[in-house]
């Protein structure tokens, strides 16, 4: 245990894990095996030392296994100058930068589902809970070279969804993803940037500001350390986590080949529900969306709300299907778009997300013990984070997270600075 000047600590296996995604790139199902059988700590040993952990359990390691494992160790031995120390770990909080690991309140659980190429650790810039927030998320992808078309619809799409208390997941890449972001900030709603580099890394530089306004409302995530630059090949790895991060994979406008596709394959090879925009027939930027609707049977969508009904069956937070798009972008009025026409698909003029009605999806009469339990446990004054409130509900953490998101959606409780608070309205 490793103990910082203002008090922090860091446990030796949360620094293991944290010193693996300096050694080790993402998604190597090696590393992931010896963590599983060995744990980080004994891992990190191991490939300091350059030898193999003891087999353990009483089934060997076969002969091949190992001659990989052997030659996968060789090959992360050589970023060892590159490892910080702990008290540089933990030195990250001071300016923003936290890390969580698989079993801490933050981590989503869903992450799981991605097996051998599930995340090490991951590093986050921002001041949204992750966890909770992927409870209900929807990942909105696309093009990087969208057209005036596709951005728009992106815009307006994650807007609404935003308002509706939906989670944005995205890539912070130019075009579609962009236009996710911003779409959801404006809508005063969380977004979440996953990048394939530093949450401390501007990636574009373009996208700054951008990057800054997602840290201030949402939180950014990468398997990648602080300071770690962009490749060709880490924007197709970071592409399974947005999908893994999300109930629900949205394309807006894709090539037949891109990453757009690729995020929607991963999607669709975890079992999370898949849609796609459909768009002129003579688009190249929309042949990944009919592809994704003809071949892998993805929803074809044109609203928030086909959106939200396709994530959730139940629709019991839904507002009327002909209800009017919510959110605080400038629609364009008459035929045409931004830049012009873009044909019958354009939603109606949105309104305001503040004057938008919402649905309690609760009864006060209606709720469960938990939940229940959860609401009495909020403070009367003031806010409170989620761990402390599933201490004072008497309940695991992961329990109390449902139900505040639950009360969250009916306006029980909302988000602030120091964690949940009862709804001022």
């Amino acid at each position: 245990m490793s103990a910082s000047p203002h008090g922090s600590t860091l446990d030796e296996e949360s620094y293991a894990r944290a010193a693996l995604t300096y050694l080790v790139e993402p998604a190597d199902r090696w590393l992931n095996d010896l963590i599983s059988a060995h744990g980080a700590t004994r891992t990190l040993e191991a490939i300091r030392s350059g030898r193999l952990p003891d087999p353990s359990g009483d089934i060997p390691t076969p002969p091949l296994t190992r001659r990989m494992l052997r030659q996968s160790m060789e090959r992360w031995r050589v970023r060892l100058d590159e490892l910080p120390t702990p008290d540089e770990v933990i030195a990250f909080r001071q300016s923003g930068i936290r890390l969580i690991c698989p079993g801490d309140p933050e981590w989503p659980e869903q992450l799981a589902d991605l097996g051998h190429e599930q995340p090490y650790a991951l590093w986050l810039r921002g001041t949204a809970d992750l966890r909770f927030n992927c409870l209900r998320a929807v990942a909105v992808v696309g093009s990087r070279a969208a057209t005036a078309y596709g951005s728009y619809v992106a815009a307006e799409l994650a807007a609404s969804v935003a308002a509706r208390g939906w989670t944005v997941v995205s890539g912070a890449a130019f075009g579609v993803d962009a236009s996710a972001h911003r779409g959801a900030l404006g809508a005063d709603g969380v977004t979440i940037a996953v990048l394939a580099c530093g949450v401390d890394v501007p990636y574009p530089v373009g996208h700054t500001e951008l990057l800054e306004a997602v840290a201030a409302q949402g939180v950014i995530v990468s398997e990648w350390p602080p300071g770690r630059t962009v490749s060709r090949l880490r924007f197709l790895v970071r592409n399974r986590v947005i999908a893994a991060l999300a109930t629900g994979t949205l394309v807006v406008e894709a090539g037949e080949r891109s990453g757009a596709v690729n995020t929607a394959r991963h999607a669709r090879d975890l079992g999370r529900r898949l849609m796609a925009v459909p768009g002129p027939v003579t688009s190249e930027q929309s042949a990944g969306c009919h592809h994704i609707i003809r071949e892998w049977q993805g929803t074809l969508v044109t609203t928030a709300a086909e959106v939200i009904e396709h994530l959730s069956p139940v629709g019991a937070t839904l507002e009327p299907a002909n209800a009017p798009l919510v959110t605080d972008l400038a629609a364009p009025t008459g035929p045409t778009g931004p830049t012009g026409p873009v044909g019958p698909a354009d939603p109606p003029r949105p309104r305001s997300a503040r004057r938008r009605r919402v649905r309690p999806a609760l009864d006060l009469d209606a709720m469960d013990l938990e939940t229940t339990q959860v609401l009495d446990a909020m403070p009367a004054r003031g806010g409170m984070a989620a761990t402390r409130i599933a201490q004072r509900a008497g309940m695991a953490p992961t329990t109390a997270v449902r139900c505040l998101a639950a009360l969250a959606a009916s306006g029980f409780i909302e988000r602030c600075n120091e964690g949940w608070r009862l709804s001022r309205a």
